[in-house]
């Protein structure tokens, strides 16, 4: 399951959804919490943590909160290209958790923690 941070595009939810993930989306249930309750929810849960926030880098490098898995999106207005590049990337891949993965439209980078 994926738990998408209310910084994501619908659209980029949309896809995910229409290609069989279960996307529990913190813009439609809970906007405007605090990053510590994201954590909470995606770690109690055991969800990847769709983002396009750096700050979770942060979190997982700097403060280091375990058990965190972050999928972390870079793109511009190329919302619709990453959002395929990322089922793409999730029907073919079977990432260990706890990750962190930084993937962009041309690049993805693994970091297992």
């Amino acid at each position: 399951m994926i738990l998408a941070d209310e910084n994501i595009q619908y659209f980029i939810i949309k896809v995910l959804r229409d290609a069989g993930f279960t996307v529990n989306s913190i813009s439609e249930n809970s906007k405007g919490i605090k990053d510590e309750e994201v954590i909470k929810r995606a770690i109690q849960n055991n969800y990847w943590l769709l983002t396009g926030d750096k700050d979770f880098g942060e979190w997982v490098f700097s403060y280091h909160v375990k058990n965190l898995s972050v999928i972390f999106l870079r793109y511009r207005f190329r919302f619709q290209q990453i959002a395929f590049t990322l089922v793409n990337f999730l029907e073919k891949k079977q990432i260990l958790k706890p990750a962190f993965i930084t993937l962009t439209t041309k690049k993805i980078r693994i970091r297992q923690l």
